[in-house]
């Protein structure tokens, strides 16, 4: 069936690649939750607050974190400041350059344990806020008192991930929607770049045309290596382990020069 004409020159060119990345430690080079400490008076957290933590339940952990911060007087113009200025991970601005120049190639979205307010203070920041068609993180916004409220992302069944998020079940809804919306066009290729023990459940997904791509010697990828040393699970896409943001858009070039 062919379209209809007056909707065949305003329909963009459907781009072939959908790229996820995770956000703490991929993006920027180190965890946001741990920066929004520094803006605490003593740029650390008490011992009772550190030892309230329950294992899978992170989100819970930084709601208390946030409200003690609030409870410090510490205000919204300091919590920018602190979360503008983490540094990106090397090269990964590189890489956003590169994918900028091939917007009519690759998709982009986050998907990250983190909170909306520290991804897009920091995004706009850098200039990049445009580039991403989705962020699926957990919403956060400053309330009528001046503190940071978080919220969890959505509930789940996955036994692998903290209560809050998994990243597959929202990699795999996206896949759904998007491929409704381009009109049963799927992607080409789906590329998920991150570092985290969380990030395993997404890349899960994937499959042999797709690529997860874990930061070398971080959890993701040593988990990776001990999934493909016991083949206990069978792990589908390609593997590729990159130190540098600039490993990443080596591989792409390559896969780019494929068609």
């Amino acid at each position: 069936m062919t379209a209809p004409s007056n909707l065949t020159n305003s329909a963009p060119q459907q781009q072939r690649f959908l790229v996820l990345f995770d956000f703490d430690e991929t993006i920027i080079n180190e965890n946001s939750d741990d920066a929004v400490v520094r803006a605490l008076p003593g740029q650390q957290l008490p011992d009772w607050l550190k030892n309230s933590y329950r294992e899978g339940h992170y989100n819970e952990h930084m709601q208390k974190v946030l409200a003690y911060v609030a409870e410090q007087g510490v205000s919204e113009d300091s919590i920018y400041s602190v979360v503008e200025k983490i540094p990106p991970t090397p090269g990964l601005l590189n890489l956003l350059q590169y994918l900028q120049s091939h917007q009519q190639d690759f998709e982009l979205a986050v998907v990250s344990d983190a909170n909306m307010y520290f991804i897009e203070t920091w995004l706009d920041r850098a200039g990049v806020r445009h580039l991403f068609r989705k962020i699926f993180t957990n919403p956060a916004s400053f309330d009528a008192t001046g503190r940071l409220v978080l919220l969890p992302f959505h509930s789940h069944s996955c036994s692998r991930c903290p209560e809050n998020m998994c990243k597959q079940v929202i990699l795999r809804e996206y896949l759904a929607a998007r491929r409704k919306e381009r009109g049963g066009a799927p992607f080409q290729k789906v590329f998920y770049i991150g570092d985290g023990a969380n990030d395993i459940c997404p890349s899960l997904a994937l499959g042999p045309r797709d690529a997860a791509f874990p930061r070398r010697d971080f959890p993701m990828h040593r988990l990776l290596l001990e999934m493909q040393e016991s083949q206990a699970a069978k792990f589908k896409a390609n593997v590729v382990p990159w130190v540098s943001g600039e490993d990443i858009v080596d591989c792409l070039k390559k896969i780019m020069e494929e068609r």
